[in-house]
């Protein structure tokens, strides 16, 4: 589990550079067949978080995000509740909320400016993600997340992602 724990905290601590690094980019927006291959990595990331092709896939989502100067995903701890360290897969409950909303931005260019539909988006997508994550290792609940998930069931946790987004966030 640790070994799974250094990539996914990597990637996690990139993602936090990428606005740096992608105004250094020295290339052109996506193209049609990148977008493409971004999405299929990410929908496969999403459905299968722990799949053994997964580690290459990231690297080379995140590798483009950095590169390309036409996606840009805002960062925010949406999910600033989220345990510390492995035991509960907090980094790639976190790297999927980024991944989705990158995702978002390749499906619904027109919203680019439109942070709070990202982070909707993002938080859905790191909920499934945690999901999955439960039925390999039921014993790795986490509560704050639990309570999340009631929120979408209950049709609230969109109000919840507004309020933590004006709090936390720089729209």
């Amino acid at each position: 589990m640790f070994i799974r724990f250094i990539p996914a905290v990597l990637v996690v601590c990139s993602l936090l550079l990428a606005p740096i690094a992608g105004t250094a980019a020295d290339r052109g927006p996506s193209t049609p067949e990148e977008r493409k291959r971004g999405l299929e990595y990410i929908q496969d990331f999403e459905a299968n978080p722990l799949g053994p092709q997964d580690v290459q896939e990231r690297e080379w989502v995140l590798r483009w995000i950095i590169e390309i100067p036409d996606i840009h995903v805002q960062v925010c701890m949406i999910l600033d509740k989220m345990p510390k360290g492995d035991k509960k897969d907090a980094a790639t409950v976190f790297l999927a909320e980024a991944f989705s909303q990158t995702a978002f931005l390749i499906q619904n260019p027109v919203k680019q400016d439109d942070t709070l539909a990202q982070f909707q988006a993002g938080v859905e997508v790191a909920l499934r993600v945690y999901e999955a994550l439960l039925k390999a290792n039921p014993k790795d609940r986490q509560p704050y997340l639990d309570d999340l998930i009631q929120r979408r069931e209950a049709g609230t946790l969109a109000q919840f992602v507004k309020d933590r987004a004006a709090a936390a966030c720089k729209n």
